[in-house]
């Protein structure tokens, strides 16, 4: 598959791109997707979460009144949670973390790289450097590709100080390594920039068995 190369003003250069068809290029699974973004946001879950229950509140062990004979229901300690006094199986602390395997794990960024290039979403861009770190430079890029006030993931060969720092004060522009592609950033951004360096990377890396 080849793609055209544009350069960071956003015009269309006489260079064009050779993907890999088994990475950018494949019928994409949506299941392998799914659990992909799945373990993602399990993973970052911290799990701390945890409420308290009858056991833990403080109050009389008391029945509260006779058993039998009131007209009413049955009613023990006050700590029963139907008084408001604690919750009945509430959220307790646990690990959310769970494991894919590797090839379903590269199944899945292949497939959202695939849909990308079938949704027309992914451009190539031939490779550029700041002099030095400024927020506007990251402004004028997306700009050049009408791509003001949209999520958009740029995907570079390794670390950049100066693109890097020029793009953290933007909320909707994410600037991560090839090695570090994952199938959430992708699918999360409206529109993806590949350096040109970077597919290298990605494709080296995708295609490992």
């Amino acid at each position: 598959m080849e793609l055209n190369i544009y350069n960071a003003k956003g015009e269309k250069t006489t260079k064009k791109a050779t993907l890999n068809d088994e990475v950018f290029a494949i019928e994409p699974n949506d299941h392998a997707i799914y659990l992909d973004v799945k373990q993602v946001q399990a993973n970052a879950r911290q799990g701390t979460h945890q409420v308290k229950e009858r056991g833990e509140h403080s109050g009389s062990t008391k029945k509260l009144k006779r058993q039998k004979g009131t007209g009413g229901a049955r009613s023990g300690s006050i700590k029963n949670p139907t008084y408001g006094n604690g919750r009945t199986f509430g959220p307790r602390p646990r690990d959310y973390n769970f494991k894919l395997n590797k090839k379903l794990k590269r199944l899945a960024r292949k497939s959202a790289l695939s849909q990308k290039i079938k949704d027309e979403k992914l451009t190539i861009v031939e490779n550029f450097n700041f002099e030095k770190p400024k927020t506007k430079q990251c402004i004028d890029l997306l700009s050049n590709f009408k791509l003001d006030g949209k999520k958009t993931l740029l995907v570079i060969d390794s670390i950049n100080e100066n693109v890097i720092l020029s793009a953290r004060n933007l909320q909707k522009f994410k600037v991560i390594q090839a090695t570090d592609i994952n199938t959430l950033d992708v699918l999360n951004a409206f529109h993806v920039l590949l350096s040109e360096k970077s597919i290298a990377v990605i494709e080296t890396t995708l295609s490992n068995e």
